[in-house]
């Protein structure tokens, strides 16, 4: 014969049980918000990712075009007597600066591209975010010691005389320094997307 003291407690803690176990509706609500609070962030991440591509590529367009027209002016600047940048050594390394940053970001944009309108990346998302980065960093450091190289050469030659040489010389400075800012903002963006990279 049972003892009624055994089926006591028994009762209790079926009744405690019972109390403290949430609704079944509560954990349906719960995990309906949790689902939708996730999709609505993987959306969001998506929508942002495909915003810094396409600021990443507008600002490589723009550094290629600057790039190509600082080459073209300088390349193009040859006027006779002194008035030849092939005579100094600040106005070449410009120009081969010009040509390194326009071939850089003319693959980079042609790659870009193709990642949009594949929507398939060529390389791996971590290692094409080092590249990018990297890439942006040197060319970009390399444009601004490129321009401020020949800038005391062209403000000592415009002292003496203000032609059309000197003048093509400060508009492929100028475009130099405007690829520079437009690669340094490329690489801002590349160092976030770098950052943001998961390593496990």
């Amino acid at each position: 014969m049972s003892n009624p003291e055994d089926t006591a407690p028994k009762q209790e803690n079926g009744a405690v049980a019972a109390a403290t176990a949430p609704p079944a509706a509560d954990v349906e609500s719960q995990t309906t918000a949790a689902t939708g609070f996730g999709v609505s962030e993987i959306v969001s991440r998506w929508r942002r990712e495909d915003l810094l591509r396409r600021r990443a590529l507008a600002l490589r367009g723009c550094g290629l075009i600057l790039s190509l027209l600082a080459f073209v002016v300088m390349a193009c600047n040859k006027h006779g007597d002194w008035k030849d940048f092939d005579k100094y050594e600040e106005f070449r390394y410009l120009l081969a600066i010009a040509i390194l940053s326009t071939l850089y970001t003319g693959v980079q944009v042609s790659r870009q591209v193709r990642e949009l309108s594949t929507g398939t990346s060529m390389f791996p998302l971590r290692k094409s975010a080092i590249i990018d980065f990297i890439g942006d960093q040197i060319l970009a450091y390399l444009l601004m010691s490129a321009a401020s190289s020949a800038i005391p050469m062209t403000n000592r030659m415009r002292e003496g005389s203000d032609n059309i040489f000197t003048d093509s010389l400060v508009a492929s400075i100028c475009m130099s320094f405007f690829a520079f800012f437009s690669l340094a903002f490329s690489a801002a963006i590349s160092g976030y997307k770098l950052s943001t990279q998961s390593y496990i």
